[in-house]
């Protein structure tokens, strides 16, 4: 364990210390950080992509700030959360998203507002406001229900189902027709399918699998599958978006196609077609991935399972949930914020300095990239009682599961923080979270499940995937 581990204070006046040089003696080069130590050549390259959770976990034992070579660069895990503010809001100035994730954008031929910088995000995320106010997102709510529904209709009492792939078609639907006002047919819903697919196997081989040791020349038989995906879906949004060019929707899809930027241009078709895939691709696998973990936990917690099914009972009684029943269903968003505890969509996020700079007395260059260790901060001990363990409890202000460590004014801000934050946070949060709490009461109403699948094993994929997820249904 390493003795390199300032406080939060130190870490803040050693910062604010040396703003734009190096004189203050606590401040050190990364070189100095202790961290995992991999292989000559490959470094810790192989030790990450076998597997990147428990890479997360041992990084902090090592401190708040760990360092690692991989892929080659050079990572700075940062596992404090007053770090992670810092680079997400009060300094978020300083750093920008990276060049790690800006050559994942490239390689799979994105440049949507998750992918933009600089000027170009701007204008992408003003634009994109208009469509994720509280209002228009209020108004998908019954479309979320409907799809949900539409699901549990075709399960058979008793049936065995991937709840994962149910959840993905399942949200996939969800989107298309809330935000995009479509409604896939099976060949549409299939393109897409596919595309997500590719480009999962392009994550888990070329980015963080065994090909990231190889020379990007060495060919790629994910990625050439990945790019036929692409073309196919990049026709269908095209054909789509034909027809919408002179339309008067109020969806995104409508909102993108007759949308003018401050300046009088438009976007072009290549970003609009940009956009609606970066929010299919992140709208509905991080919602179903999220719905898979918070059924999994329930179906193993007895008692987790009858107080969620005791609430939708009082608040709905013998109807599906509503809109104005979330204020009332707070069980229902405990279950869902503890799985996104345990298992966030992306287990960490990256940034870079624009210019050399300090951070808890370590000196940062543009050349390193900062790794905010999202999963090892959810399950710090510092910061949860009883880390590991599925807790809704802990998110009740009078429930019975919330020890004086979980006081609202023990607990840093940034101790949980699973859509990010500070301007680039995550613009779907909200539509996220609704579509989380109301599926999952819509599922308590009409069905109860029991694991099949005893044990999961998360890969890095489009989001923190748990693979197949086998339960038995019954209504």
């Amino acid at each position: 364990m390493s003795q390199l581990r300032p406080s939060a204070s130190e870490s803040s006046s050693a910062t604010e210390a040396v703003s734009g040089e190096t004189t203050d003696a606590r401040v050190v080069p990364t070189t100095a950080l202790p961290g995992p130590r991999g292989f000559p050549i490959l470094e810790s390259t192989v030790s990450f992509a076998r597997d990147p959770l428990a890479f997360l976990e041992s990084a902090r034992e090592y401190g708040d700030l760990a360092r690692y070579e991989a892929f080659g660069r050079e990572f700075v895990v940062v596992s404090d959360p007053g770090l992670v503010e810092q680079v997400l809001v009060s300094r978020s100035d300083e750093f920008w998203r990276g060049t790690f994730e800006d050559e994942f954008g490239d390689q799979v031929g994105l440049e949507g507002v998750f992918f933009a910088t600089g000027d170009q995000w701007r204008r992408q995320r003003l634009l994109l406001q208009q469509a994720f106010t509280p209002a228009r997102i209020d108004s998908y709510a019954d479309d979320m229900v409907s799809e949900t529904v539409r699901t549990i209709e075709h399960w058979d009492d008793g049936a065995v189902v991937d709840v994962n792939a149910a959840f993905s078609a399942l949200t996939l639907r969800a989107l298309s027709r809330s935000l995009f006002d479509l409604s896939l047919d099976d060949a549409r819903a299939e393109h897409v399918r596919r595309w997500v697919e590719a480009m999962a196997s392009v994550i888990e081989t070329d980015m963080f699998g065994v090909r990231a040791v190889l020379p990007s020349w060495v060919p790629s038989r994910s990625e050439r599958e990945y790019q036929r995906a692409k073309t196919a879906v990049d026709s269908l949004v095209r054909d789509l978006l034909e027809d919408r060019r002179d339309g008067d929707g109020d969806d995104l899809f409508s909102l993108l196609a007759t949308a003018e930027y401050p300046d009088g241009s438009r976007p072009s078709a290549g970003e609009i077609t940009d956009q609606l895939l970066t929010f299919l691709l992140a709208g509905h696998e991080t919602t179903a991935t999220a719905l898979t973990y918070a059924c999994w936990f329930l179906a193993g917690d007895d008692a987790a399972r009858d107080s969620l099914a005791a609430e939708v009972e009082a608040v709905c009684g013998d109807r599906d949930p509503r809109l104005e029943d979330l204020p009332e269903l707070a069980v229902t968003e405990a279950i869902g914020r503890e799985a996104l505890r345990l298992y966030p969509p992306l287990p960490f996020l990256h940034r870079e300095p624009h210019e050399p700079t300090a951070l808890g007395g370590v000196w940062l260059t543009p050349e390193t990239t900062v790794q905010l260790n999202m999963y090892g901060i959810h399950r710090d001990d510092r910061w949860w009682a009883d880390p590991e363990a599925f807790r809704p409890g802990r998110w009740l202000e009078d429930g019975d599961d919330r020890p004086t460590l979980e006081d609202d004014t023990d607990r840093p801000e940034y101790a949980y923080f699973p859509f990010g934050g500070g301007p680039r946070h995550c613009i779907g949060m909200r539509f996220a979270m609704t579509e989380l709490q109301l599926t999952l009461a819509t599922l308590a109403r009409r069905v109860d499940v029991e694991r099949v699948t005893t044990s999961l094993e998360p890969s890095l994929a489009v989001s923190l995937d748990p693979g197949p997820v086998e339960m038995r249904v019954q209504r």
